[in-house]
């Protein structure tokens, strides 16, 4: 007679042959057997989220745990919609804008138009749904198709799109403003269409962003075919002008217009630095003694169990997976001797700072020796291999209950060189030290420790205006969580701001 954990194994491996079958997490009740589905679902191993249709799930997740829906939810919608209403269906314009736009967050509600739509709410798991309006479709050459989503173009989605969405959303509209390499793109459309009014926003909305000579050309060639033609803006404020080159990707607009909209409110929080400490060697020994709290704290934020004992251990040497029966091969003592590591390289690279170096610069010479020795111990015990540092990501990543997709392996390779850029320009230290931060885990372009780097690279920049290191406490994580939530998913860098200012405020006192 097989036991119990024999057919729950039994159960696993048919649901791993159907997700290779079907590359995709999201399965129907006929693609396996009841018996399996059922005994799947009781172990936590598969979820419902409406009759008919499931997903794989994870058994240890805490109770009202979101991560499994959040990585599935753009892979469900296709294959949701394509079933219900074939190809005869395509996002909002603009919701068709925000993802063109780099923008993946998965929304409260999905608004799709379809001639078979019925004006209906479909509510979906985690206070999500999806809305389906009854409209007819545009021609089959304003549609485009991404990663199984059917959106509008983007010059009919900008065409289309309502003036809320220039107010709500300027980042995303920003964004897909300066993905419009020649503005014959759009003057068509417009054209088209007799779009004298649209035309006119517009051209206040490329003035808006610094170009001058999209607005222009469309003002006059409006008034050239004959229409009246008022240029407005839709935005609520402006930003300096900035130039960015884009090789077609949203990611490098997206993140120097993050940038950009978000300096101002760290400024305006954040206290003054104090400026490079005159004795740098009583600097960097204030780092050490911090040391112990600051390894236990983030450590423990990425649910690393370690103690203070392993810490210290670790510190002076003690540390012996050879020998030590708590060492031996243990991940959690493996992460606490990879981030003593690391922190070594970071004071070396705090010297560099506080000696003169551009942080900027350092930053982008040596997060990458960071990285790798916060992970060579993991290397050395043979649990990842050497190539595994050598370089960022080829595979999608999420972030545990956060709405917020991280890029693309391939975005990853865009993004980087945007943020580097940023910080090397950036001459405020508060604002390299928090946005730095905030950027780095939007960008997630590591597997594993973007957090960890990411607390590093806050406190190396914190350091190059004088300021503290700064530990985030671990009783403070679901409000750091929280706050970085809401930069991700609002644009709204505020609350990390202010949160960060604080714990710096407190260190200085």
């Amino acid at each position: 007679m097989a036991l119990a954990k024999d057919k729950l194994a039994e159960s696993l491996k048919e649901l791993r042959k159907l997700q290779k079958k079907n590359k995709s997490v999201v399965f129907r009740p006929g693609e396996l057997t009841r018996t399996h589905r059922e005994r799947l679902q009781k172990e936590g191993y598969v979820q419902e989220v409406m009759q008919g249709w499931y997903i794989s799930d994870s058994p240890d997740k805490q109770p009202g745990e979101s991560t499994a829906w959040y990585i599935s939810y753009w892979d469900f919608c296709s294959q949701y919609l394509k079933e219900r209403f074939a190809n005869k269906w395509i996002l909002s314009p603009e919701q068709s804008l925000s993802i063109i736009s780099g923008n993946w967050t998965v929304p409260n509600q999905l608004i799709i138009r379809s001639p078979k739509g019925q004006n209906n709410v479909t509510s979906l798991l985690f206070d999500t749904s999806i809305v389906d309006l009854k409209q007819g479709l545009p021609k089959a050459s304003q549609i485009k198709v991404l990663k199984g989503i059917r959106h509008l173009s983007l010059p009919y989605a900008l065409i289309n799109c309502t003036q809320r969405f220039f107010e709500s959303n300027p980042t995303d509209a920003r964004t897909a403003l300066f993905m419009i390499r020649d503005v014959s793109d759009i003057l068509g459309p417009l054209l088209d269409g007799g779009h004298s009014v649209i035309a006119g926003k517009l051209a206040g909305a490329f003035r808006n962003v610094g170009k001058k000579l999209f607005a222009e050309e469309i003002i006059r060639t409006f008034k050239s075919a004959g229409y009246a033609i008022r240029e407005t803006d839709p935005f609520k404020g402006k930003l300096p002008t900035i130039e960015i080159i884009s090789p077609g990707s949203p990611y490098v607009p997206r993140i120097n217009l993050m940038w950009q909209e978000m300096r101002d409110q760290v400024i305006s929080v954040f206290p003054n630095a104090p400026g490079i400490p005159g004795n740098i060697i009583a600097y960097l020994e204030q780092v050490d003694e911090v040391y112990q709290t600051d390894a236990y704290n983030s450590l423990s934020i990425e649910g690393y169990q370690v103690t203070k004992e392993l810490i210290n251990r670790v510190k002076s040497g003690n540390w012996d997976p050879e020998y030590h029966q708590g060492d031996q091969r243990k991940i959690d003592a493996l992460a606490a001797r990879g981030y003593w590591q690391a922190f070594q390289s970071v004071k070396n690279s705090l010297k560099k700072i506080l000696t003169g170096n551009r942080p900027g610069k350092v930053f982008e010479n040596d997060f990458r020796d960071w990285y790798r020795e916060l992970f060579q111990p993991m290397v050395t015990a043979g649990l990842i291999e050497q190539s595994d540092l050598a370089g960022y990501r080829n595979q999608a990543v999420f972030i545990r209950n956060s709405r917020h997709v991280p890029l693309s392996s391939e975005a990853v390779r865009d993004a980087m060189p945007a943020i580097l850029e940023l910080m090397k320009k950036e001459d405020n230290p508060a604002v390299r030290a928090v946005l730095g931060h905030f950027v780095f885990v939007y960008i997630h372009p590591y597997r594993d420790g973007n957090g960890r780097i990411a607390r590093f690279l806050m406190n190396s920049m914190l350091a190059s205006g004088g300021y503290p290191w700064t530990v985030i406490p671990l009783e403070k994580r679901k409000e750091y969580m929280n706050s970085l939530e809401e930069a991700s998913i609002n644009q709204n860098i505020q609350p990390f701001a202010e949160f960060i200012a604080g714990l710096v405020l407190n260190g200085m006192e």
